[in-house]
């Protein structure tokens, strides 16, 4: 570990300011696929293969991640010379089932994953390490990856399966973030409204700050993804579909979250285009959504309930700030699958998201005006008390909009008139917890259902991922 350490402050220089693209890769794409295995105590990644894609869409001058987010971390050495030439912060849809209920009860389980790196000249050393509680990385794969071995490297054409297009073109993909939308459950006689709402979605996330603003720094590409029935799987009413990408709703036993475990199918398809972030659209009618960084996000794209189109806009873009920025969720009050997602008295690596353990050195402490104290007061307790009975309702029950509607707007109005609502401080009750985890404001597109923006602290985080991309 202290070699690996002390290469990475070698390289860095060379890394950020000379010319180490041109050295170490061509503009190609290296995808390479795993198997994530494990239960309780155990966790096992197995190389699948590895194939070459199209052009290389992330950056060429920033080779290394200096946002430390994520929950893994990709390093690639020169196997030549053992200096670090790539890294990029990551997580998974096994790192969040690992804290369920299944796998602390010993279920084991695989997941299929995919990892994108420039196509290297040369022989290379793919490392991947995962946090422990205290967030230090620590290795659990290493492998060596020769690009010149033919047997080593898929490099097959594949005839583009679906009709793409270029929604938003502002440039070269290397020097743009290029955000793929793609659809799920959309069946032949659905694509026109697939490309509708593409569109639709797309001008959404651009109308809010602060990819409004970063507009030009965007390519969007759509791939019309043709599934054979309209809809997704809904397991828990046992309603199953043929929807192209597998996604379906009560993943980990959630009702509203939406993820797919056909990796393989969706990085196919995906492949088509330079992507460097994906959101998926789902043809269905059912409240929600999921995003995990540098995965993909979900949302869903059609409500019955009058009046409620507008919760669609909400999921797409508060999705999209976790896969594409690493925004941790900072409401608290709702169920999920996670089990001690957050350890006590550990700081998160999430930007937006504190255990305060130095009030004195906050992470966004820059935001903070002198007179805003620490922790931050707000009426959480008369929030609470409300949510808690909104938690009652069910959330499938026809009626549940109608019930929620008061109980909604109570806890609107305490965050509306709280005395430090347009101040940053330590507001706590976040990442799924009430108590030891704070958030940086009142509210924020993070926190709570609702067109509100996203906070300073959660902009500024974005700003940053756009940047890395661009800069």
């Amino acid at each position: 570990m202290k070699r690996t350490l002390w290469i990475f402050i070698l390289a860095l220089p060379l890394l950020t300011y000379g010319q180490s693209f041109q050295e170490f890769f061509l503009d190609k794409t290296l995808r390479t696929d795993f198997y994530h295995t494990g239960t309780k105590g155990m966790e096992i990644l197995a190389l699948d293969k590895t194939y070459e894609e199209g052009i290389w869409s992330g950056s060429k001058t920033q080779l290394l991640d200096h946002l430390n987010y994520g929950e893994y971390m990709l390093r690639v050495y020169d196997a030549a010379t053992a200096q670090l030439i790539y890294s990029h912060g990551y997580s998974t849809m096994f790192n969040e089932w690992h804290s369920t209920d299944e796998a602390l009860a010993g279920v084991v389980k695989t997941f299929h994953e995919t990892l994108r790196i420039p196509f290297p000249k040369n022989k290379i050393q793919l490392t991947i390490s995962r946090r422990d509680k205290q967030m230090i990385f620590h290795e659990l794969f290493s492998t060596i990856i020769d690009p010149k071995n033919p047997t080593a490297v898929n490099t097959q054409h594949h005839t583009p399966q679906f009709p793409f297009t270029k929604l938003i073109d502002n440039g070269a993909p290397d020097k743009k973030v290029d955000l793929l939308i793609i659809g799920d459950g959309y069946a032949k006689a659905d694509m026109q409204k697939f490309r509708n709402d593409a569109k639709h979605y797309s001008d959404v996330l651009f109308g809010t700050s602060p990819f409004k603003e970063r507009k030009k720094d965007f390519n969007v590409w759509i791939i019309e993804a043709e599934s054979k029935e309209s809809g997704i799987d809904k397991p828990g009413k046992n309603i199953w579909k043929e929807n192209v990408l597998g996604t379906m709703y009560d993943t980990f036993g959630s009702a509203r979250y939406i993820l797919t475990e056909e990796n393989r199918t969706l990085r196919d398809i995906a492949g088509e285009v330079p992507y460097d972030a994906i959101a998926i659209l789902v043809n269905d009618n059912r409240y929600g959504g999921g995003g995990i960084y540098n995965l993909y996000s979900t949302c869903y794209t059609q409500t019955d309930k009058k009046g409620m189109e507008w919760q669609t806009d909400y999921v797409f873009v508060h999705e999209l700030g976790h896969s594409f920025a690493g925004l941790g969720d900072e409401y608290y009050t709702s169920s999920v699958s996670y089990n001690d997602f957050y350890q006590s008295g550990v700081e998160p690596w999430e930007p937006n998201l504190t255990a305060l353990l130095d009030p004195n050195n906050v992470k966004w402490k820059s935001f903070i005006d002198a007179s805003t104290p620490l922790p931050t007061p707000w009426k959480k307790a008369a929030y609470d008390s409300i949510e808690a009975l909104r938690a009652k309702l069910d959330r499938l029950a026809p009626d549940y909009y109608e019930k929620r509607e008061p109980f909604y707007q109570a806890s609107m109005d305490i965050l509306k008139s709280a005395e430090y609502k347009n101040k940053i401080g330590a507001f706590e009750g976040a990442g799924y917890v009430s108590k030891g985890i704070y958030r940086p404001s009142i509210d924020c597109r993070m926190f709570s259902l609702s067109l509100v923006g996203f906070d300073p602290v959660c902009s500024a985080a974005i700003e940053r991922v756009i940047d890395s991309y661009v800069k």
